[in-house]
């Protein structure tokens, strides 16, 4: 593997050279008040770019996985009821996570490569007049699949059968890269890490609670203790940590969501999205599919590419061996049957072009039916309608 190259695995993601600088810093006296002017800011800089105004952020030296954990056991007590699509891995993986806490796990089966069944929540939901159920989880973005679900509807079919159940959702490939909205969507508990969007190495669990939800961790019975965001809070009322915090992740989570939030946020969704489209359609003019099942849920973060008649495994190895460049593999179900282009976090065009080109010639040397350039020549096409060009402009 070259470290020349860029990644395009839907995490850990591209680390701009000015962000591990920020993280390579000298060690500082965590309980000073330097400490602070790196905590508060990073924080806030996380709640903007979740874009609420009352969002309580916690930075747990930990991965997304300690956030999941994070929601679960600040909020819920053994045998409660809990509301899930498993339509991917990482549904899959949380709630595998909610039966080893001992929670009552509701599993809606979801075919995968569709996005979460709204409808079919409300159904349940309404049907729950004891209100059983204290939580509704959702994966924003199925990272397995390639695969991003209508959180909006999600909040609508809660409230539309008038249940109170907390609302948790994993943004860990979607927040910093896709438009999330914590306030409008009335999301409970939102769980990322730094390793995706944040464009940091993988380190910190980073999770935003609502009011709702630090109400409900006062009458929570799951055990936690590392996990425990009212040691949290009484820490960053005084400047401090319940114990030894990663200052430098924190250091380069305060840079990285300023640089979010100076490119724009509806800017960086933008590019996310037309980096997302021209892969697309060099996978379209490859006369491949995406494991999405339709447009409509197909992922802005990363694609999941079909590789009927070869295993896509065999696809990324061959592009590590030979050519020294990482894409993701098949998870779960799809173990096999596809490969992943991650295009999230530090990505440009151009960036994503050299990826495409990358796996145009893995396809070609393991045998598969696809004409080199092309893939390559569709994403250049598309790129270039998608910029301003002063010739023609002038023109």
């Amino acid at each position: 593997m070259s470290h020349q190259n860029p990644l395009f695995i839907p995490g850990p993601t591209n680390i701009p050279e000015v962000v591990r600088k920020a993280c390579d810093m000298p060690s500082i006296d965590h309980r000073s008040s330097l400490f602070g002017d790196i905590l508060h800011p990073a924080r806030e800089g996380v709640r903007q770019v979740l874009k609420s105004n009352s969002a309580e952020v916690f930075l747990f030296p930990a991965s997304g996985t300690g956030g999941w954990e994070t929601a679960i056991c600040n909020t819920l007590s053994p045998g409660d009821a809990v509301l899930v699509a498993r339509n991917g891995m990482f549904s899959h993986r949380w709630f595998d996570m909610c039966q080893r806490h001992g929670l009552d796990v509701q599993i809606v089966e979801t075919r995968w490569g569709d996005g979460i069944d709204a409808a079919r929540y409300e159904e349940i939901l309404t049907s729950d007049t004891a209100h059983r159920i204290k939580a509704v989880l959702a994966t924003h973005n199925e990272t397995a699949t390639g695969v991003r679900s209508d959180i909006s509807a999600i909040r609508r079919a809660i409230d539309s059968a008038g249940h109170p159940a907390l609302f948790f959702v994993d943004g860990v490939s979607s927040i910093g890269s896709m438009d999330f909205r914590f306030d409008d969507w009335g999301v409970d508990v939102a769980v990322t890490g730094s390793q995706k969007g944040f464009m940091l190495p993988a380190g910190l669990a980073i999770v935003g609670f609502s009011a709702k939800a630090l109400a409900a961790t006062e009458t929570a019975k799951l055990p936690r203790t590392f996990f425990d965001v009212r040691d949290m809070a009484a820490g960053y009322a005084n400047n401090a940590y319940p114990y030894t915090p990663a200052v430098g992740l924190m250091n380069g989570l305060k840079l990285t969501t300023q640089m979010l939030l100076d490119e724009g946020l509806e800017n960086v969704f933008a590019r996310h999205h037309r980096i997302a489209e021209g892969v697309r359609r060099a996978i379209r003019a490859w006369g491949l599919e995406l494991c999405a099942a339709s447009p409509d849920v197909a992922s802005d973060t990363v694609s999941a590419v079909l590789t009927p008649g070869i295993n896509g495994t065999d696809i990324v190895a061959h592009a590590a061996e030979s050519y020294g460049t990482a894409f993701g593999v098949g998870l779960g179900e799809v173990a096999g049957k596809l490969f992943r282009i991650g295009h999230l976090g530090s990505m440009t065009d151009v960036m994503a072009l050299s990826g495409i080109a990358t796996a145009e010639m893995c396809m070609a040397d393991l045998g598969m039916n696809i004409r080199l350039g092309s893939g390559v020549a569709a994403a250049q096409e598309f790129y270039r309608q998608s910029h301003a060009h002063p010739q023609q402009d002038a023109a």
